[in-house]
């Protein structure tokens, strides 16, 4: 979408506040000898107290109300008994929609532990995030968001997924432009302009450049020996710096 007015910007605060928040209260919650089910129930019910709903139940009747990705899975896990161990590598993937607006964040983190290599991966995800971000301006092309994070992930070692990329969001989950390109892609010649509400959701992996399906037509995943991070914002493109709208703030909960 493209914000046409100030109540656009305000209503993509609100539900983007409530999908930081519930990511950021499932993320806080998650204990070891729990399952993604029972995590994911707790994001389901922040979002009914918020009067949100489910984005990609909504969208495309996901089994489940947030994405949950455990340790070699790296996007669009779905809940269930799988239980959660000390040390896993988890992601969490929460998009909702509330009055007509959609937000999408996400992050990844390891369980109740230290696990310094791990740490390093989740550290250079979270700076190539903010390098997308930082490239996300008007005029500039959309391949400049890919050629910052593809720019931060070779400086620290990692590889970018190429199977999967950011997009467009606002007035539905997916919009145009659907598919941005999360490395530099010489090709791609679109141009981002002022309003545009896209998100930033760099992945990066210990080795694979690409995620397969792991036979449930959904979960997405890299070999057993390999892990991969991702942290996404929605944000809206200014001539500046563009707005982040998926931020936890305790009064558009309200």
């Amino acid at each position: 979408m493209s914000i046409g007015d100030e109540h656009d910007i305000e209503a993509l605060r609100r539900i983007g506040a409530i999908v930081a928040s519930a990511l950021e209260h499932m993320r806080r919650e998650a204990r070891p000898g729990m399952t993604t089910r029972e995590l994911d129930l707790l994001g389901e019910a922040f979002l009914m107290r918020h009067g949100a709903r489910s984005a990609p139940k909504l969208t495309y009747n996901f089994p489940g109300t947030t994405c949950i990705s455990v340790n070699h899975e790296v996007a669009h896990g779905i809940p269930g008994e799988r239980v959660l161990r000390e040390g896993d590598l988890v992601n969490i993937d929460v998009s909702a929609e509330k009055d007509g607006y959609f937000g999408d964040t996400g992050a990844s983190f390891v369980l109740c532990a230290s696990r310094p290599n791990l740490e390093r991966l989740l550290q250079a995800t979270r700076e190539a995030r903010d390098a997308g971000i930082a490239a996300a301006r008007h005029g500039a092309r959309l391949s400049d968001i890919g050629k910052a994070v593809e720019k931060v992930a070779r400086k620290h070692g990692y590889v970018v997924i190429r199977n999967l990329g950011s997009h467009g969001v606002g007035r539905a989950l997916h919009e145009e432009p659907k598919h941005i390109p999360n490395h530099f892609d010489p090709s791609e010649r679109r141009i981002l302009s002022k309003g545009m509400v896209i998100t930033i959701e760099p992945f990066l992996t210990t080795g694979p450049d690409t995620a397969k399906d792991a036979g449930d037509g959904w979960t997405l995943q890299l070999p057993r020996s390999h892990r991969g991070a991702q942290f996404e914002h929605t944000i809206v493109i200014t001539e500046d710096a563009p707005l982040v709208m998926t931020q936890v703030d305790e009064a558009l909960l309200a």
